[in-house]
């Protein structure tokens, strides 16, 4: 079944799309083979990136809090596709409008799963707000002490895999964490020791993490971010499934595994 891997380029669709020989890699600047012109700013692109394909990965548009006029445009727009999995967020609970409107629609596409990863080990690597928090020796966020199921995005992706492949759809969302749950402090501890440097976690009131975020997204989107770190505070993502396992057969990496190996890949390029 071809594949349309919407963010094909980035963090999760690069890596599904290095699983999926067949892939159509769905970014706003196509250079490569298999890559084709994707923006969903421009609803013009959706009609050719759709041409052919049977399933698609479905990352909604980033920084936008309502994206479920465009989402549903797009959707309906694609008349021949089967599968659609869709990546959502642990964080984001079932509403009528913003991203917590998305669920409902993948599911009316005849074969579908949806996936609610939590938050990225990626994050504290790359260009991350917490990644630079990292870089300067201090992770400011609004969690207190509130613990997270970190999981690897490689982990994502090889669900995601299987999700879009198996011939049996899976229908179902997952719910994907990593194997322990961490404070932003037991990342941090984690982070000194491998890398034999202080890294500290300091929490701040939300009010204040919004004003750092928004110097670099819309402050509106902020604000949202800002409220999940409360909800992390107030223990909502203090949890670990064994989802990786169940859908992939092999366990979910740790995050004291991720960060070691994303050292030995920096000191070695």
């Amino acid at each position: 079944m071809s594949t349309l891997v919407i963010g094909g380029t980035g963090t999760t669709g690069g890596l599904l799309a290095s699983l999926l020989p067949d892939a159509r890699v769905a970014t706003r600047k196509p250079v490569l083979p298999g890559q084709v012109r994707f923006d969903w700013d421009v609803p013009a692109t959706f009609e050719a990136a759709l041409d052919g394909v049977h399933g698609v990965y479905l990352i909604p548009p980033v920084g936008v809090v309502d994206p479920a006029p465009v989402v549903e445009s797009f959707l309906s727009r694609a008349r021949f596709v089967r599968r659609v999995v869709l990546l959502s967020s642990s964080a984001v609970q079932e509403s009528a409008t913003g991203m917590g409107a998305l669920p409902a629609l993948v599911r009316a596409v005849p074969e579908w799963a949806v996936l609610r990863p939590s938050w990225f080990m990626q994050n504290f690597t790359g260009d991350h707000q917490v990644a630079q928090g990292v870089r300067d020796g201090e992770i400011v966020t609004a969690t207190d002490d509130g613990r997270v199921g970190f999981v690897d995005a490689a982990d994502i992706a090889a669900v995601a895999a299987r999700a879009l492949t198996d011939p049996v759809p899976h229908n179902t969302d997952h719910l994907i964490t990593g194997p322990e749950a961490l404070s932003y402090a037991d990342a941090a501890a984690v982070v000194s020791e491998l890398t034999g440097r202080v890294v500290r976690h300091r929490s701040v009131r939300a009010a204040e993490l919004t004003d750092r975020i928004a110097a670099a997204v819309p402050r509106e989107f902020a604000a949202l971010l800002a409220a999940l770190d409360e909800d992390i505070r107030d223990g909502a993502e203090d949890r670990v499934t064994t989802t990786v396992e169940d859908v992939t057969g092999r366990p979910a990496r740790s995050f004291r595994a991720f960060y070691g190996d994303f050292l030995s890949r920096t000191s070695t390029a």
